[in-house]
């Protein structure tokens, strides 16, 4: 299947944005890149990168090229995961793009126990957004997503749902530790670190806040929530998240539950693209989470 192979150039180059780079990545020599690229522009009779001083750039003639090639792609990843299913090796790989609030403990308990039956099956797990998960999907580069806040798409095929509370999280030695819950007034006495704007968790609060007279400025705000757990040994300041990505086990901190009343909840997703036929493995570890969703619903 060279044919294929020399398709991967093309979608290569328009990922790296650069022949140099797409070829590093490819272990071949940039001239190889380069004249596939030729031969595929000669073929359709009209050119697919603008050749710029810093790197190259799809037209749109190659945007409709390169989905083509990422769809050929997801289809021969289907057929080749039917055909390990009937030799019953039950093997292939599972790409998938979830929330940070789930690479703790929720996604990987989940792919452990997913790998129990099926040993030989490997998993790509994208830390991501709503935003880049729905990208993500419309451009092949993942199989599922499993994130907060997935708008309603046309085009986006939802699995399941499963709402979610906002939690406080503390060390276990804060003055507000001990409260079975909390209300964020009590907050907003302490510093807050918090997880940037494009998190599930954040959004809730902001909108929250925004009809609130209570104020809570971030001392700290960062896109990693192990930095932000590392912010809370000072016993004073208060982080949020999401309640499946709260410490539940840990013994330096502990969560609580936002109790004002109408704060929103948020809803976890696990989605894929509607219309696409997936791999017979991630289509099993789909259905495998559906199911676990369900039962953290009912726990």
């Amino acid at each position: 299947m060279n044919h294929l192979r020399f398709l991967r150039y093309a979608d290569e180059v328009a990922r790296a944005g650069s022949i140099r780079q797409a070829a590093e990545r490819l272990h071949v020599a940039p001239s190889a890149v380069n004249r596939r690229i030729q031969d595929i522009e000669e073929e359709l009779g009209t050119p697919i990168f603008e050749r710029l001083p810093r790197g190259m750039r799809l037209t749109t003639a190659g945007e409709l090229f390169i989905r083509y090639v990422r769809g050929r792609s997801a289809e021969l990843d289907r057929v080749r995961s039917e055909i390990e299913e009937l030799k019953g090796l039950r093997r292939g790989t599972v790409r998938l793009v979830a929330s940070q609030a789930l690479a703790p403990r929720f996604l990987p308990s989940a792919i452990q126990a997913f790998r129990e039956s099926h040993p030989l099956v490997a998993f790509e797990a994208r830390i991501g957004d709503h935003v880049q998960a729905a990208d993500a999907l419309r451009s092949f580069e993942t199989d599922l997503a499993l994130v907060f806040n997935l708008a309603p798409e046309a085009d986006i095929e939802r699995a399941a749902a499963l709402e979610q509370r906002l939690m406080a999280i503390m060390h276990a030695r804060h003055p507000l530790a001990q409260a079975p819950g909390l209300r964020l007034r009590e907050c907003a006495d302490y510093p807050v670190v918090l997880p940037n704007r494009d998190t599930g968790g954040r959004q809730l609060l902001e909108r929250f806040l925004a009809r609130s007279s209570i104020r809570m400025p971030a001392m700290v705000e960062s896109n990693s929530f192990e930095f932000l757990r590392g912010c809370l040994l000072d016993r004073q300041s208060i982080s949020f998240q999401m309640a499946i990505g709260a410490p539940t086990d840990d013994r330096d901190f502990v969560a609580r539950e936002i109790e004002d009343r109408g704060f929103p909840r948020g809803e976890l997703v696990l989605a894929s693209l509607r219309g696409r036929q997936l791999p017979v493995i991630a289509y099993a570890f789909a259905e495998f989470l559906r199911k676990r969703l369900a039962q953290t619903r009912t726990d």
